[in-house]
This record gives structure tokens, sequence and C-alpha cells, in this order.
């Protein structure tokens, strides 16, 4: 008599060594396994990393004590079960592919089958938190099945053959970005943490684990295509070829880092993260490079330059009389640059005034050389025309009066040389070459103040610019040394800056904190007293005195102390001592409110009157009005625990309008750090401050300057009313950088010659919309 096999539990998850498989599709499903989970399981890694680090951050920067208190609990219990997430999200993983085992009726009826039973058999109310869950991770499958549309197409085909199926649709396929999901919120339970924590747990997933997924689906169709399951399978959509002059514009543009596309939204195109990268705002301090690049085409846009100023020639020729001149000979590169290079040697300290008298220069030079006239290449020509322009539009940004003006003239030769044997200055945001221009140029930025730029930066500036004049020949390198020498300078001084700000960040951290607790005292005392028959003075007592001694009790000691509890003791018996017509007096909670009073600042004769009042059960007509109307002056004439002049009578804000009020829901969620310009004078000039911190509790916000310096504090409700005035703009990082600024005002002029301007101008980008 045969042994049956052994009972296995249907609630277990499959695997692909129980699965009712052909041998040849378990074997393609098994490579499948192998390659997904060793790239989901580093990334999953580093989800849990930043995680952790996110959820360290978020106790941290807690505004008050309670909160604190539960993320700390939350990371607690993290660490705790860190170690089974991913386990359980590679058992759903390969769950999701053995049921393929199930058979083609089975597969592809397994969604409905589902769901008609869910209709009919188990009714339930869902709750608010399962619907969030859901609406987040169907967002971020979505955008996935969005971004990698062509290659999941290609592998649900490829999976429909291993199952003997149609093609599988987004919502069935395994390894598609809803199973993901999927597999990843039933994975979650097991680190046994709140709904907020599991969302964002699931918003870091999509920027660490997701984020690589199209890179995985190549690597998961390349697998099953090298074991012959349709390896011949191509698609390619239907599409409307782009002219090459919107490809060229598209890469040129790509050269300003966050710069916003030029092309349409997609139709039907979610508007929730429609801002993104587009409206990413600047955060960088003074003259450093921006740590993000976008990828370019570097041969097509500067294509597109030279298409825009061969337009512009032929503008400039229509209007010039026709002066037909016999052809010259051109001069060659090499020889541009050698002429140069041997100018530069003979140029005085101070640099030549701008490039075309350079340009003169060398051609007049040539002249006289070679005894008859020569012409520039086309290209270099362009080259001229281009860096002509740029320097022309810096030059708006720069303050005269400052040392930036002399740096910048003193490197026009050595630019001038680099642009004409690497065009990829105009077109690569990180070109070293360009990255010392931006330094140089923003040190005379006219959005300085005069206290804004940091003494100490300007002898780096110059030693930078004295290097490549003096050792710059032809060498890249040079550029490269100097300009990581700068980096280094100005990324210490950028740290000094954060340093200076991270004081002033904490102070503003500490006033709110006493702002919370001095709410959260007062709401108490409103509680406790409620509709309670007191005294008017005592009362009065009570709001200001007593409330000073709550909020300090907070402050050190937390709403979970004892020390708390002992002080809403003491207030429950002041009001029943004080509702009471009659009654004796209680010495123990005199003693107790003469001793707290001392600690917030109070003498013995002043904290001895109020806690004679505060216990005692005396009505207005039988106190002694002498006494009342002395100790009510003293407490007139003395400050409230951490309130200062200004802050006592701040009056009710009016109501927004619409704009005012999108602008201040924008403030709300604005990252630390983002500059915003604000207008100084009826001329239009501008000054920028750094939003380095604020309450969405106080609604206060801290501002500094360049050097991490405090300049003031301000309502965000202030502040948006001047974002809807356009008396303040938010810095956008493609307008962030001088260089950049410069940059889209050359080609927005380019463009006009052209014939195909920008509708928003050269202006575009400088706000962020909410």
């Amino acid at each position: 008599m045969s042994t049956p096999p052994p009972a296995t539990d249907p609630s277990a998850p499959q695997t692909l060594a129980t699965a009712t498989l052909p041998r040849r599709v378990r074997r393609v499903l098994e490579h499948l396994l192998n390659t997904a989970s060793d790239e989901l399981e580093r990334h999953l890694t580093a989800m849990l990393a930043e995680f952790e680090q996110q959820l360290f951050r978020l106790a941290d920067h807690a505004r008050n004590p309670g909160v604190e208190s539960t993320h700390l609990q939350t990371l607690r219990t993290l660490r705790l079960n860190r170690s089974d997430l991913v386990p359980r999200f590679m058992v759903g993983l390969e769950a999701s592919l053995a049921a393929l085992g199930r058979g083609p009726a089975q597969v592809a009826g397994t969604a409905g089958a589902d769901t008609a039973a869910g209709t009919f058999h188990h009714l339930r109310l869902v709750d608010d938190a399962e619907l969030d869950e859901d609406a987040v991770l169907r967002d971020i499958a979505v955008r996935q099945e969005s971004r990698a549309s062509l290659t999941l197409h290609l592998l649900s085909q490829r999976f429909g053959v291993l199952a003997g199926t149609p093609a599988f649709d987004a919502e069935r396929i395994p390894l598609g970005p809803q199973s993901l999901c999927r597999i990843l919120r039933e994975a979650a339970q097991s680190l046994q943490v709140t709904l907020e924590a599991r969302l964002l747990l699931y918003r870091i997933f999509e920027r660490r684990v997701m984020a690589h997924y199209p890179q995985m689906l190549d690597m998961l169709n390349a697998s099953v295509a090298a074991e012959g399951i349709l390896p011949s399978l191509t698609y390619v959509p239907i599409r409307v070829r782009p002219s090459p002059q919107s490809q060229a514009e598209a890469a040129a543009e790509a050269a300003v880092p966050g710069a916003r596309p030029r092309r349409p939204p997609r139709r039907g195109a979610r508007r929730g993260g429609a801002q993104g990268e587009a409206q990413r705002t600047h955060t960088a301090w003074l003259g450093e490079a921006d740590a993000e690049t976008a990828g370019m085409d570097e041969r097509a846009a500067y294509e597109l330059l030279q298409q825009l100023l061969s337009g512009r020639r032929e503008l400039i020729g229509k209007l010039r009389p026709d002066k037909r001149r016999a052809p010259r000979e051109q001069l060659d590169t090499a020889e541009v640059v050698d002429a140069l290079g041997r100018m530069q040697g003979t140029m005085s300290p101070s640099g030549p005034r701008n490039l075309l008298d350079i340009k003169q220069a060398l051609l007049a030079q040539v002249r006289q050389q070679r005894g008859r006239g020569s012409s520039f290449s086309r290209e270099d020509s362009d080259t001229f025309e281009l860096l002509g322009m740029l320097y022309g539009q810096i030059e708006r940004e720069v303050r005269s009066d400052t040392p930036a003006v002399g740096l910048l003239r003193r490197l026009q030769l050595p630019l001038l040389r680099v642009a004409l044997q690497d065009r990829a200055f105009f077109v690569q945001a990180q070109h070293p070459a360009r990255q010392l221009l931006n330094a140089v140029a923003e040190s005379g930025a006219r959005w300085l103040d005069e206290d804004d730029l940091d003494p100490q930066l300007l002898a780096p500036l110059q030693q930078a610019v004295k290097h490549v004049v003096e050792h710059f020949d032809d060498d890249p390198a040079v550029f490269e040394a100097s300009n990581r020498e700068l980096q280094t300078q100005l990324h210490t001084l950028a740290r000094k800056a954060e340093m200076a700000e991270r004081r002033h960040v904490e102070a503003a951290r500490g006033k709110e904190k006493l702002e919370i607790a001095k709410r959260e005292a007062a709401d108490t005392i409103a509680e406790l007293v409620g509709e309670q028959p007191l005294p008017k003075f005592v009362r009065a007592l009570l709001n200001q005195a007593w409330a000073d001694v709550l909020t300090l009790t907070l402050l050190r000691q937390g709403a979970d102390s004892a020390e708390w509890r002992q002080q809403l003791d003491a207030t429950r018996r002041i009001v029943a001592t004080c509702g009471r017509k009659t009654g004796p007096a209680d010495p123990g909670l005199a003693n107790h409110i003469e001793a707290a009073l001392a600690q917030v600042g109070y003498h013995t004769e002043e904290a001895a009157a109020i806690a004679r009042r505060l216990t005692s059960a005396l009505d207005e007509d039988e106190d002694d009005p002498a006494s009342r109307t002395e100790l009510t002056m003293k407490l007139k004439a003395r400050a409230r625990l951490g309130q200062d002049t200004a802050s006592r009578h701040k009056p009710a804000p009016a109501p927004r309008n619409a704009a005012e009020q999108a602008h201040y829901d924008q403030l709300r969620v604005m990252p630390y750090g983002t500059w915003i310009e604000f207008v100084t004078n009826q001329q239009g000039d501008v000054v920028r401050r750094r939003l380095s911190w604020y309450s969405p509790i106080t609604d206060n916000a801290l501002f500094v300057n360049q050097r991490g310096h405090r300049v003031g504090e301000q309502s965000l409700d202030s502040v948006a009313r001047m974002l809807a005035r356009g008396q303040a703009r938010i810095v956008t990082a493609e307008r962030g950088r001088l260089v950049d600024r410069a940059w889209q005002a050359t080609l927005h002029a380019l463009r006009s010659f052209a014939g195909h301007g920008d509708k928003d101008g050269p202006g575009e980008g400088t706000e962020a919309t909410p």
C-alpha cells in the first residue's frame, strides 16, 4: 500500500517547485526569478536603509514630543522587523510566477473569479486606510506602466506564450508594476508599522526600487528571449516623427539643469506629479555646481545653435546693403587658436574690453602678417557670436562695481579658445570652464546684497582666474584643475554657511516648540476651567502666570511626565478652590504654586501674592482692590515666557484670494533651502534670500543670506501675498545659476531672430508655479 503524498497547506504561498509546470517553463521562470531577485534584493535593501533614515529625520524634526515619540516607536519597530520584508517579498515574487501553473483557464479567469466572489460572498466596508494604500500603490504602478509601456508589452506577450494564454494585461502580468506593488503591500505588513509609515515606505519604494524598473524589464526580456521564447519579437509603435528643429531645441535646453521641456504635456497625463523635475527649486549655494545633470545629445544641441545663428545672419544680411565682396581665405581653427594664444600673452592685465575687440584685433593681425584680408570659418564665427551673446547677457546680470567685472574680462580669451576647440562648452552644464565662468559671474550678481558675499571668496576667485590666464595652453586640464580647486573652496564656504544657517534653524525650532507648548498650556487651562464661574482676576492669573508654569513644564519634562501630571492636578485643585464660594485655603497647594512660579522667574513676593489669590475662594467684591491693582500693573509690565514685544499683538491676517492661497499652499510644501528673489525697489532690483526653515504650525518662515546669516523672519502668509503681487519670485533650478539664466536669454534672443521665439520669453521659469 503506497503512502499518500503529504497534505499541503492551501493558504501557503505556492513555489515553482510545487507548481504544475512543464519542465521548460519551470526552467525559464526560475531564470526570471533569479534575475529579478538579484536586482530587487539590492534595491529593497537600499530602500529599507533610506526608510530608516527618513524615520530618524522625522523624529529629529518633530514639532512636539508626541509626534517624536510616535516616529521613534516606529523606528524601533522597523529595526526589529526589517529583516522580514525582503524574504516575504521574494516569497510573493515566486508565488506570482508559480501562478502560471494553474492552467490557462485559471490564469485567464483568476481576476474575474476573484472579483465575482468578492462581489457576492465577501461584502464588507472598506477602511479609508485601505483606500489610501490602494491609491498610492495604483499611482506608482500606473506611472511605471507609462514609463516602460513598450518593454512591458513585449514581456506580456512572452508570458502569454509561457502560460498558453493570450498576452497578459497590466493587472495580471507577473513581475509587472501592479504585481510588484501588491507584493510590497503584503510584505510591508510584516514590519508592523502604521499606515503613515507604510505610505512613506511606498514613496521610497518608487524612488529607490521602481526607478530601476525599466532596466530590469530589459534584462527580463533578454533572459526570456535567450530561452527561445519569441526571440525575434519586436514592437515599434507608429509615432509622428519630430522635426530635426524640435529635437535639437530639446537637446540644447538640456544644457540647463532642471530645464522645462518645450513639448506640451501628454494628453491625459496626471497633474499630481507634473511639476517634478520641471519645477525643481534652486537650493545650491553661491557658485556651487548643480549636482544633477540632464542627459543631452550634444551634437544635436550644437546643430540647433548653428541653425539659429544662421537665421540671425540671414535676417541681418537682409537689413544690410548688398555689398558683394571677393571671397576671402578662411582661417583654420588651429590657426585661430594659435593666434589667440599669442594675443593672450601680450594682452594687458585687465584684459580686452569685449569679444568684438578680440575679433577685430585678430583679423587685423592676420591682415598685417599676410597682406590680405582673411575670414573665419562658419563654425568659428558661430563660436564668436555665441560667446559674445552669452557674455552680453552675463554682463546684464552682474553689477558693474564688483571685482567680477575685471575677472570676467580676463577670462574672455581663455574661454574663447576653449569654445573653439570644445563645442560642448555651450551645451554641457557641467563643463569645467562653464562652472568656473558661473562662479566668477555669481560673485558679482545683481541679486547679492552688500553683505552677502564672503570676503574670503575673492582670493580663490582671483587665483583661479590667474591660473587659467597664465597656464592655459589649449590643455583642458588647466580649466579642470582651476575649477576643482575653486569648487573645493566654494564647498568649504557653503559648509560654513550651512553651519551658521543650522544654528538659526535650531533657534527657530526652539521658538516653535515654545509656541506649541504655550498653545497646549492655554488649551489645557481652557478645558479644565470650562464653565466654572471663576472671578475675572483669577482667570487672568491662570491665563498668564500659571500658563507660563504649564508651558515650562511641557518644554522641560513633556506631556508624558509625572511633573506634567502633577501640574494638571494642581490646576484642577486651583479651579476647584476658586470656584467654590467658601472654604479654607490649601497651604500645600499655595506652597506648590509659589515654587512653580519661582521657576519661571517670579519674585518671592509676587509669587506669594499670586498663590494666595489662586488658593482662596474670594469674590471680586471681597478682594482688596488696591493690592489687586498693584499686582495687575506688575503683571502687565512683566514679559511673558518666551514673548517679545513685537509678537504680543499680531492682528489676524485678511482672507487670501485664490492666487494668494495657491502660493500659500505651495510654500507650505516647499523644500527647505529654496531661494526666493524679493523685489527691493521700484526699479525692479532683487535680492535673494534662502528659505531655511518654516513652521506650518506657527506660520513663521526663517530667511538667511548667501553666508547663512539670518536676515529676518516673515510669515508664510506675507510671502504668499508678495508672490501673488509679483514682489517675490521662487527661483527654479533652470534659472538658479547665473550662467543658466544668461544661456536661456541667449537662446530666446536667437529664436527671436530665427522667427520662432518662445511665448514665455526670457523670463520663463523664474517662478515655480503651484
